[in-house]
């Protein structure tokens, strides 16, 4: 606790008031510049210190080296109307857009210092928390929310629990922009997270149901039945689903935020694989607890349009999420077996690991009936994906410069970064060349450029100009390399989806 000792009296007065308090409030405070001995406050950490009579400043030159990106400082006592005031540092004033960093350094220096801010209140038991928008209130709100999420649902002993709220009224609109956005990759977090024994196919349909109740009047939800998957002759997809006993869910949601209800669709396919065991082809015990997020594609993509609805951006998306557990039964998919897709493509299943691109093909020739503006996929696809990138970015394997060009601008902004993967015909031929069918769903030379030939796979049961692939496999949990997001599952790239759909609803 820092104090000054000229206003002792008033310092115990005040505090004798923060008893009743349950406020803290969270300042940003830029790096000085070279020739500058001050302290470089924002606009609303300037006007708190104004209110106090520089007692802000004067404590954070006297308490310790100024505050670099990321660090913070609270202070007790200062303001009747806050029990505690987190500092946090914003890094250099006038950061932009870094062309080696691909994204908005400024965006996310906000987003980090405002999440560890947040989270040292938290640690406080504070339950009200004002935020500074830091000149970019959508970037602040997103740093609070996203900073402050934990899955603790099934723990007895939980996080305290924060209400972050903007300080001021400058930036509300920007600020409730960026609550819905976070909201949304949080709501992708929660499902990733969960069990799967609490999100089977069925219960992860009705979840997003619920979710996008509120917007009955702009999406329709159509939870499609086995019986269903087996008309439309998906049956690749099919049999990955028939070695689990949990029945199959194809998910399909339609938002019409268009005034023109006829105007073509963007068209977002999610892998839903909701508990991945490799089936007959098992996978190692150790970490298979993570497969539970094997959905990850389908909770972003599902997520990314309940924020969508929840914005009311004015473009008309079709959510396509076929849902199910790949298991090893007596009826399971074996190595060998051959399947016929929905375009009437046999398949040969060498590797029934590779179960994503099975449920995928069918649901990518399905996305076709909609005369889509473009096609986007996602999906925890490959391993060979986080050895390629790691957590830095999500792959982008697309066959349009134009679409991974709005791809690319949406994540610059977001900071939740694409990196686009080549899909060469060298790739084509190691998945074409099948002893038994006209493809094979794992390469030739199946240790060799695992993701690239997972993409030329999928690629053969696309026929749009528009069509990208997103694999984010290496995006799916945190450890500690985005500050602003906890150990567990990221909810990536749900905020990347969101903007580019907002960016697409802007052109004509």
């Amino acid at each position: 606790m820092y104090l000054l000792s000229s206003s002792y009296k008033d310092f115990i007065t005040v505090c004798y008031k923060c008893r009743f308090t349950a406020s803290g409030l969270v300042l940003g405070v830029y790096e000085k510049e070279k020739d500058d001995d001050g302290v470089l406050f924002t606009e609303a950490a300037a006007s708190f210190d104004s209110s106090v009579s520089g007692k802000l400043r004067e404590l954070l030159s006297l308490s310790g080296p100024p505050l670099k990106l990321g660090k913070s400082r609270v202070f007790y006592g200062l303001h009747q109307d806050f029990a505690s005031v987190a500092v946090v540092g914003l890094g250099k004033k006038g950061v932009g857009v870094c062309g080696k960093e691909n994204w908005d350094n400024c965006k996310e220096n906000i987003r980090a210092a405002v999440s560890a801010g947040c989270r040292q209140l938290q640690d406080l038991e504070i339950p009200q928390v004002e935020v500074d928008p830091c000149g970019d209130g959508q970037s602040a709100a997103e740093g609070a929310l996203l900073g402050l999420f934990e899955y603790d649902e099934l723990k007895s002993k939980k996080k305290f629990p924060v209400t972050p709220q903007l300080h001021g009224s400058a930036d509300t609109a920007a600020w409730e922009k960026g609550v819905l956005y976070a909201e949304g990759q949080n709501l992708a977090r929660r499902l990733m997270e969960a069990p799967a024994n609490y999100i089977t196919p069925t219960v992860f349909a009705e979840a997003i149901e619920q979710k996008l109740s509120p917007f009955s009047d702009r999406v329709i939800i159509h939870k499609r039945p086995q019986s269903w998957i087996e008309s439309e002759q998906m049956g690749a997809y099919l049999s990955v689903s028939k070695g689990s006993e949990e029945p199959p869910v194809f998910l399909e949601l339609h938002y019409t935020g268009s005034p023109d209800s006829s105007q073509a669709p963007l068209v977002l396919v999610g892998k839903g694989i909701t508990f991945d065991s490799g089936g007959i082809s098992l996978k190692p015990s150790s970490g298979m607890d993570a497969m539970r997020a094997d959905m990850g594609g389908a909770a972003t993509v599902c997520s990314a349009i309940v924020t969508a609805a929840a914005l009311k951006l004015p473009i008309n998306i079709i959510g396509l999420a076929p849902l199910c557990e790949n298991m090893p039964s007596g009826k399971a998919n074996k190595p060998g077996d051959v399947v016929r897709a929905k375009n009437g493509k046999t398949i040969q299943v060498d590797n029934t690991d590779a179960e994503g691109r099975l449920i995928l093909a069918d649901a990518l020739c399905y996305a076709h009936s909609f005369n889509p503006r473009a096609v986007v996929n996602a999906a925890t696809l490959t391993g060979a994906m986080d050895v390629a990138l790691g957590s830095a970015a999500a792959g982008v394997f697309t066959n349009s410069n134009w679409l991974w060009e709005q791809l690319h601008k949406a994540s610059v902004i977001t900071g939740d970064r694409v990196w686009r993967m080549p899909l060469f015909q060298h790739y084509t031929k190691q998945v074409t060349e099948s002893a038994l069918a006209d493809l094979n769903n794992i390469g030739k030379y199946s240790r060799s450029g695992g993701a690239c030939t997972a993409a030329a796979f999928l690629r053969e049961f696309v026929t749009a100009n528009h069509w990208a692939h997103l694999d984010i496999a290496g995006v799916m949990t945190n450890k500690d390399e985005v500050p602003y997001l906890r150990k567990g599952m990221s909810g990536r790239p749900t905020r990347t989806l969101v903007e580019f759909a907002a960016v697409l609803a802007t052109e004509p």
